[in-house]
């Protein structure tokens, strides 16, 4: 099951970021917001950050649940809601049309992986976006055909080969195993 991260489900993301230290160390899914994480960012103030941006509906994040536990996310929303990403210059150089939605992060917390969770979170991000209208989605996987996958944050934005299984195809690459990947979604007006 997944629901929308609202102001009801705030307690159920807040446990599974808590359970899973902070999240990279606290970045209580923010690298993406304008705000962004590092330096002069505390792990407090991302919490603060993230539970303000839910307050007043400037984030769109899908929680998958097992039961009523929500066990990982995917994070997508506008350029304008989700500004920062990694390898700027390398995106921007042979950007031909923004995209209309981006998605950030995945996370699947301790105990989960492995069982469906980033596919159930992506997933469920592209029936929330096709229900507001549709448009091209771009997302930021890392390649991992014929090599492990490193590790870290850098496999936040998850596997490329799962968005390639979800109909994403390459566009460009913006770093050594980073890919930016795109696919349109069509509104709901749209299905015949």
């Amino acid at each position: 099951m997944a629901r929308p991260l609202t102001p009801e489900t705030w307690p159920d993301f807040a446990r599974l970021v808590e359970a899973n230290n902070g999240v990279w160390g606290g970045c209580w899914c923010m690298g993406f917001h304008p705000e962004g994480v590092g330096r002069g960012h505390t792990a407090e103030g991302n919490r603060e950050a993230k539970q303000a941006h839910v307050r007043s509906g400037t984030v769109h994040q899908v929680l998958v649940y097992d039961g009523d536990e929500c066990v990982g996310w995917c994070q997508y929303g506008s350029p304008a809601e989700l500004p920062t990403i990694k390898n700027p210059k390398a995106y921007d150089a042979e950007l031909v049309e923004l995209p209309d939605w981006r998605i950030g992060c995945l996370f699947t917390g301790r105990g989960h992986q492995r069982k469906g969770v980033a596919r159930a979170a992506v997933t469920a991000a592209l029936a929330a976006i096709e229900q507001a209208g549709g448009g091209l989605v771009e997302a930021y996987p890392e390649q991992v055909e014929g090599r492990d996958p490193q590790r870290g944050s850098y496999l936040h934005t998850g596997p490329e080969t799962l968005y390639a299984e979800l109909g994403f195809e390459r566009d460009r690459r913006i770093a050594k195993w980073r890919w930016v990947m795109r696919r349109r979604v069509p509104g709901p007006d749209s299905r015949g």
